[in-house]
């Protein structure tokens, strides 16, 4: 059987000698996993990146029998941005949320179209603030809505508005940016923040209840954001 489909590349691991194990997120398939059989050769490897976007013909002789994948490079996204160290990592670390967090073989076309939606964000001049309210929709589509309008309290300091989630033991400060909407965004530290925010959540609420860690490429992402 064979289906005809498109999708962006979001996770690969060599097989063997000559094919890749490849994770695709597809517009009518949602995640899928297949060989792509040559998928070591520089004639293919060399547009195998994750994040590209791609024309599949994904071939099954049935249910029970790993697909076979052969992939046709649509559009080239992530090249782009080679020399650009945050958003290559940002590119990694979204898919890789992608791959650890939605199932495989059940489509969601609002998934599919967030993606399309991430590489659109990379392209604006506040992309991280854009990024972290990515996550967040992500995170909503899947079931997991943190919903922080509807729980957070606010006071004023110093003639400023500052937004905080307050629990028995602690109280921890909410960047304006996660409440408000259109607000420029230049501070590294609030950036820092929101994102520490939603891997936190991630980490409690999806992560460790399922017995998994949060993907590392995510860690790494963080690391460079810190250091730079």
């Amino acid at each position: 059987m064979i289906k005809i489909d498109q999708g962006f590349l979001i996770n690969k691991l060599k097989y063997n000698e000559n094919s890749i194990i490849a994770d695709f997120y597809t517009r009518k398939n949602g995640r899928i996993s297949g060989i792509i059989f040559g998928g070591t050769s520089k004639k293919i490897k060399g547009y195998l990146e994750i994040g590209n976007y791609f024309h599949l013909n994904l071939n099954s002789k049935n249910d029970s029998k790993i697909l076979t994948i052969k992939a046709e490079i649509l559009k080239a996204y992530t090249p782009i941005y080679f020399n650009n160290q945050k958003k290559l990592h940002c590119i990694i670390s979204a898919m890789s949320l992608i791959k650890n967090l939605t199932p495989e073989n059940e489509n969601n076309i609002e998934i599919f179209n967030l993606i399309e939606n991430f590489f659109y964000i990379l392209e604006k001049k506040n992309w991280l603030k854009n990024y972290i309210n990515w996550e967040l929709m992500l995170l909503k589509y899947l079931g997991y809505d943190l919903n922080l309008k509807n729980i957070v309290q606010k006071e004023n300091v110093n003639n400023t508005e500052v937004y905080y989630v307050k629990s028995s033991t602690q109280k921890k400060i909410v960047p304006n940016f996660l409440i408000k909407e259109n607000i420029e965004v230049v501070d590294k530290i609030e950036i820092l923040k929101g994102l520490t925010i939603v891997t936190n959540y991630m980490e409690k609420n999806i992560f460790s209840p399922n017995n998994m860690k949060i993907p590392a490429q995510r860690k790494e992402f963080e690391n460079l954001l810190n250091k730079q």
